[in-house]
């Protein structure tokens, strides 16, 4: 994702906008600031700007049945845009009668090679999660740009799915193409009022496997973005006691 947003800017250089890059960009700080203009493949609906994703999630709240029905109807004739569509929008039921037609929708993609499980996992529906895992959805899927669900999960502080997918083996040092692992996700947000990153990241670093040194292609631990993102940075204190008392290799 972060690779896809860098090749975007940089398009955008060439045809002579007006955006200037250091030698040191740091990735996570592009992904913060103009994550918004990641695209998400041609039957997603997440367009528009941070604020507006925002407002498309309130309006998501107050949507009518038949408001959701209409766009099902709409897509009817593509099940595997509607199978993604309705993992990203929780529709438990449609997932399920999808599944139950042609069980290998559980593995479609959009043109990011984001699957039903990225979508429910970034949303953070665990319950339609667990039964895309249930129907056979690998754990560990990778999108063009290397995102696993569990990336998704930890972008967003969904605790709950993020456990759900370690505990069916998700890869907790699974990295980007830009190297970024689920913990340096998590570690580079703060505060939320939709999102606890702070158990997120509890969770991450309460990982028997956790290997919580792996550095980003920019060369940053997530400990490192820790200390300067938000709050949290003491969290990793637990881990950084338990390596200062295990005998060198």
């Amino acid at each position: 994702m972060v690779d896809e947003l860098l090749t975007f800017f940089y398009s955008s250089k060439s045809a002579d906008v007006n955006m200037e890059f250091s030698d040191d960009l740091n990735q996570l700080e592009l992904l913060n600031t103009h994550g918004h203009l990641i695209p998400q493949g041609a039957s997603s609906l997440w367009t528009g700007s941070k604020d507006e994703e925002g407002e498309l999630e309130d309006e998501d709240e107050v949507h009518s049945e038949e408001w959701y029905l209409h766009k099902e109807e709409d897509l009817k004739d593509k099940p595997a845009d509607l199978i993604l569509w309705a993992a990203e929008h929780n529709r438990l039921p449609t997932v399920k009668r999808l599944l139950a037609a042609e069980a290998s929708l559980v593995h479609s993609t959009d043109e990011d090679a984001y699957t039903p499980i990225h979508r429910a996992a970034y949303s953070g529906h665990v319950d339609l999660a667990a039964f895309l895992l249930a129907s056979g959805s690998k754990v560990n899927p990778r999108t063009v740009d290397g995102w696993t669900p569990l990336h998704s999960a930890c972008r967003w502080g969904h605790v709950a799915t993020a456990t759900l997918l370690l505990h069916h083996g998700a890869d907790v040092n699974a990295q980007t193409n830009g190297g970024l692992t689920p913990l340096h996700l998590a570690a580079s947000h703060s505060t939320s009022s939709k999102t606890d990153w702070r158990h997120t990241l509890e969770l991450l670093l309460s990982q028997r496997h956790l290997k919580p040194g792996l550095r980003s292609n920019s060369g940053e631990s997530a400990s490192e973005l820790a200390r300067r993102s938000g709050p949290y940075h003491f969290l990793f204190e637990m881990v950084e006691d338990c390596a200062s008392v295990l005998p060198s290799p």
